[in-house]
């Protein structure tokens, strides 16, 4: 397992409060890329979360903690799993879903 010495997204958003435009693209886009990448080894994650998403001395991002993943090609993806703030109505809903459009909405 990688150490990743920066800390959480979280805790990089609550220290600066007012990142900026700049800060915020490059952030969401390496965070686009990284589900991107997810979804095409066909994980998904269902618990994205500012907490989940390390940020490294460099301030590249790592997704963690896979402990609600499934694999994207499984049809019956109902289960409750993810993190209320974050989670998709059909989910909370109790409703059959799709993992990568949970992801989604978790951005």
């Amino acid at each position: 397992m990688e150490y990743v010495q920066g800390g959480l997204l979280f805790d990089l958003c609550q220290l600066l409060s007012n990142m900026g435009e700049d800060a915020g693209r490059f952030f969401l886009m390496q965070l686009l890329d990284s589900v991107e990448y997810m979804h095409n080894k066909q994980v998904v994650h269902r618990d994205l979360k500012l907490e989940n998403i390390l940020i490294d001395s460099d301030l590249n991002m790592k997704i963690a903690d896979f402990g609600f993943a499934s694999y994207k090609n499984v049809h019956d993806l109902s289960s409750y799993r993810g993190t209320m703030t974050y989670m998709a109505p059909e989910i909370k809903e109790g409703k059959h879903y799709d993992g990568t459009q949970v992801d989604v909405f978790s951005i």
